[in-house]
């Protein structure tokens, strides 16, 4: 049986195409909670965040929030708040083993249910997310920013209602919108308090920008946060128009995930060399192997959704499988 370090080795490996900004510089916010910068126009609006690292090599959040902050970005009404998640596991970062530093101690992004933060439970990831809380309950409109392990195109992933869906259509890119409910090991910061309740007017989104490493990423996440800013009105698009790179607009695909396929053994293998969002076109069709156990897809039409291998473990979720599904006028979704 292969261990992790084998299994990585026999994966592609991805240049380092984009420089990794000094955020040392914005440790002191204003906020009484390090790298955290928020400024209020002193006009009535929303609260609106955008959150970099949540993940420690995922850097192309840290390179548009790092770019907000350089330009001085300042609301029109309401309050921006821009930041940096996981900041230790950044620091530790090594060109050499790029994968290790995705969190020190557990997934910081699996950590945000009121069971996690009010437990005793002690992790470097948890007691960062206990210093963020107080700022996250106050913020009506959440951008998360992340990346992925394979080159793929970019992905929103806007979470199971109907109001995630909305916004995303209201962002107007990318060009897949994937309709999620989360992971089965513990809750994200998308879907945290009032961000995961349907009553509730708060609202939030996650963006997949592509490979950790690429251009292509760091422009993504660029567009991205500047559309998001826009789009809740706290800035004027043209004052950011120097950070848009990306074809808008576009027509967006919905999809919906269906079910998670959680590794149980070390010997997970692909039937191919699947890298996201390819078409299975027949129910029945084997995607993988896990040990004995073939997996089909469970339907026509099946999209695979972030396949990878990267953090293999047993009860590790190694790939999402989704239906096509078309937007209707109102933010519904029906199938295709």
């Amino acid at each position: 049986m292969k261990n992790l370090e084998q299994i990585r080795a026999g994966l592609q490996a991805y240049p380092i195409e984009v420089t990794f900004p000094d955020i040392t510089l914005w440790r002191h916010g204003n906020t009484g909670v390090d790298y955290i910068h928020s400024f209020d126009s002193g006009i009535a609006g929303p609260h609106v965040m955008v959150m970099a690292l949540s993940h420690g090599n995922e850097v192309s959040g840290a390179i548009a929030v790092d770019a907000l902050l350089r330009m001085k970005l300042r609301p029109l009404k309401g309050r921006i708040t821009l930041g940096f998640s996981n900041v230790e596991a950044y620091r530790r970062f090594d060109r050499n083993n790029v994968d290790a530093t995705r969190f020190i101690d557990e997934d910081m992004n699996r950590v945000w249910s009121e069971s996690r933060l009010d437990s005793s439970d002690e992790t470097l990831e948890l007691r960062r997310a206990r210093e963020l809380r107080p700022i996250i309950d106050d913020v009506d409109y959440l951008l998360d920013i992340h990346s992925m392990h394979e080159e793929s195109p970019p992905m929103m992933m806007c979470g199971p209602l109907e109001k995630g869906i909305r916004f995303a259509s209201q962002i107007g890119l990318p060009a897949h919108v994937i309709a999620d409910a989360g992971h089965p090991n513990g809750k994200r910061m998308r879907d945290y308090g009032g961000f995961g309740d349907i009553d509730s007017p708060k609202n939030s989104l996650l963006i997949e920008t592509g490979q950790h490493f690429s251009s292509r990423s760091r422009d993504v996440a660029l567009d991205t946060a500047c559309r998001f800013l826009a789009a809740t009105g706290v800035a004027d698009i043209m004052g950011l128009s120097h950070f848009l790179t990306q074809p808008f607009p576009v027509k967006q695909r919905l999809l919906q995930v269906t079910q998670p396929v959680v590794a149980q053994t070390m010997n997970f293998e692909f039937a191919r060399n699947f890298h996201g969002l390819e078409l299975i076109e027949r129910a029945g069709t084997v995607i993988a192997k896990d040990g004995d156990v073939e997996i089909s897809s469970p339907y026509d039409n099946c999209v695979i959704v972030q396949p990878s291998l990267r953090h293999l473990a047993p009860g590790v979720t190694v790939m999402r499988l989704a239906k096509i599904l078309d937007f209707q006028s109102d933010g519904d979704m029906k199938m295709s």
